[in-house]
């Protein structure tokens, strides 16, 4: 029952044991069994993360690293907390890279990209100084330190890559590319604000540009028209901002994994009505991540 409460509200999951499993078991009782689960299926992630310490561990000898590329992204949402309203939950994904084949969307070419697959989960409430250890300890198990390769991508936010910059300081990172035209866009309007025409030409060349990692150009039209508040952001992640370098060698340019991690957690913890407890908020966070990353019976057995 503590994997179905997984999936679903706790009044719901009793629904399915009525009308599937033909037992008549009520909400709370599940409710009463994930808590208490929970806190030790949480207490043990806690115990792993203190043991795969970053001070604690031992990396291999240099050329012993594996050649399974890895990636890593980052972002937040938010969890309505009882008492304390709507707070940041910090979620990282840590999943392999892997190459397939699809169409180029302007050339028809077939050509090869990247693709996360094999993901794994990690959610922490509370900040980027606590999420880091449980996203180390995940990276850890997935191989992330002793990978040959590894690349690092998510938006802009400032507590994203300060943890990359202290967990993967060799990893490639690169700024999600939609967030980053998103900013262009925004830029352009700023720009032309009183032409939609001028703004959308002027997108549409430097988005070329951006692709290209063609940063200064950007930089510059913006400086020169006074509105560092736009170029801020291209100045800050310009050398995250190689995008066709990215997609030529091999790394995704997209924090998809991430983003539908979100959505994923969310689903679960931002119901109607829902309101949790930190404790209840963090301990269905351990639950619903295992759950998502096909880890729950690992992770029942080990606690």
């Amino acid at each position: 029952m503590v994997w179905l409460s997984g999936h679903l509200p706790y009044e719901t999951a009793s629904e399915v044991f009525t009308r599937i499993g033909h037992r008549k078991i009520a909400g709370s009782s599940i409710w009463r069994q994930t808590r208490y689960h929970g806190e030790r299926m949480e207490a043990y992630v806690a115990r792993q993360q203190d043991y795969v310490g970053v001070e604690r561990v031992k990396l291999p000898p240099p050329g012993r690293d594996h050649r399974q590329r890895k990636g890593v992204s980052m972002d937040g949402g938010m969890v309505n907390i009882r008492d304390e309203g709507w707070k940041e939950i910090k979620v990282g994904t840590v999943f392999d890279i892997e190459m397939r084949l699809e169409r180029d969307p302007l050339t028809n070419d077939l050509v090869q990209r990247a693709h996360g697959v094999h993901q794994a989960y990690t959610a922490i409430l509370g900040t980027a100084d606590e999420f880091a250890p449980a996203l180390w300890a995940l990276a850890w198990q997935c191989g992330v330190a002793t990978a040959a390769d590894s690349g690092v991508t998510a938006d802009g936010a400032k507590w994203i890559w300060r943890v990359s910059a202290d967990l993967f300081p060799d990893s490639v990172e690169c700024v999600d590319w939609c967030h980053a035209c998103e900013h262009l866009a925004s830029a352009a309007h700023a720009l032309h604000p009183e032409s939609e025409a001028a703004a959308q030409r002027w997108y549409r060349q430097r988005c070329k540009e951006l692709y290209k990692g063609e940063i200064h150009k950007i930089t510059l039209r913006l400086d020169t028209a006074d509105l560092s508040e736009h170029s801020h952001y291209f100045h800050t992640h310009k050398r995250r901002m190689q995008y066709q370098t990215c997609v030529e060698e091999g790394y995704p340019v997209g924090s998809g994994t991430v983003e539908s991690a979100i959505k994923q957690f969310k689903h679960r913890l931002t119901g109607p009505g829902m309101r949790w407890s930190r404790p209840g908020a963090q301990e269905m966070l351990v639950i619903r991540g295992a759950v998502m990353g096909q880890r729950f019976d690992a992770l029942w057995a080990a606690a």
